[in-house]
């Protein structure tokens, strides 16, 4: 006899959570999440979860402290209310930047990160788009990646149904491996933004290897923080004689000038998916359009859970 499961959720993205719920015909499990006076995270699990699959549905995203710590307690609390598993459904990895050493006596925030969900229980990690693939390395329990692409390329062929006049564009160089999955499912052309950066959150646009005149260029990226990649890559490629230029960003973190750069850029539209919730500012560009990914997450936390492959997700 299989064992059932239940869902719960952080304050991270409580939306994108009940979306997936509907689409898994359950009800949200009850979390109580609360703070003591002096600003310390309370957790109480209100549903009892003995002996079955637990699902967390919490994004790091900003402030991704505050949520990271949301996370890991609540971990905590369903490991010690003897839960079987624990599946943590992170939409957006956050610290997943820093995955490796650029420098003299720099961390390695997205293995530190693996290494405290581990410890606070988790048994499996289910993210989208990671920053890096080799994240999933970090882990010594089941993690799966999966990807916002069979949604995008759903949308891209609906606003670009003629492939023949539209090419795929990578913002930078590390995007390259994206842009040629997208390009090839496409049948498009690629091409690349080569692109400098001097200092974090800040880029320079010096070269593009491809051909865009006339054409309309699809930006596609894994994430959108400041904006700063996507604007400059956006008025280089209209500088060189592009039609249309739309860019396709899965997580839209946008903090900082993030919005005034993007409303002021030559973009067209920016697509999202809902990862990480919009900010109100973000929501009131009419620049910036969600599409959803509740279907991925609802169909791998159900398969998940049934011990059935998740392979037919990866497109």
């Amino acid at each position: 006899m299989q064992r059932d499961f239940k869902v719960f959720a952080g304050s991270s993205n409580p939306a994108l959570a009940r979306r997936i719920c509907d689409y898994l015909k359950r009800p949200l499990s009850k979390a109580d999440v609360g703070r003591f006076s002096d600003g310390e995270i309370q957790i109480e699990i209100g549903d009892n979860v003995r002996g079955l699959d637990a699902f967390i549905i919490q994004s790091t995203c900003p402030p991704a402290n505050d949520h990271l710590m949301e996370l890991l307690i609540m971990c905590d609390a369903l490991k010690r209310a003897s839960a079987a598993s624990i599946n943590v459904i992170i939409p957006y990895y956050g610290y997943a930047r820093q995955d490796r050493k650029v420098a003299p006596r720099t961390p390695i925030t997205a293995k530190l990160v693996a290494d405290l969900l581990e410890v606070a229980g988790a048994t499996r990690v289910v993210s989208m788009d990671l920053h890096a693939g080799q994240i999933q390395g970090f882990f010594n329990i089941p993690t799966d990646n999966l990807f916002a692409m069979p949604v995008f390329l759903e949308d891209i062929r609906r606003v670009f149904p003629n492939t023949d006049d539209m090419v795929v564009v990578s913002p930078d160089a590390g995007g390259v491996e994206r842009a040629r999955a997208y390009s090839k499912r496409l049948s498009t052309g690629l091409a690349i933004v080569d692109k400098r950066r001097p200092r974090p959150n800040a880029s320079e646009v010096m070269n593009l290897i491809g051909d865009v005149k006339g054409k309309d260029a699809v930006l596609v990226d894994d994430m959108v923080d400041t904006a700063g990649t996507l604007s400059a890559a956006a008025a280089g490629l209209k500088d060189r004689g592009a039609r249309r230029v739309a860019a396709y960003a899965v997580h839209p973190i946008l903090s900082g000038p993030a919005i005034e750069r993007i409303q002021a850029s030559p973009l067209d539209e920016l697509v999202v998916s809902d990862t990480v919730p919009l900010a109100p500012a973000a929501a009131a560009c009419k620049k910036i359009r969600v599409l959803s990914v509740e279907r991925l997450f609802g169909e791998a936390i159900a398969r998940i859970h049934t011990a059935d492959s998740l392979s037919s997700l990866f497109i």
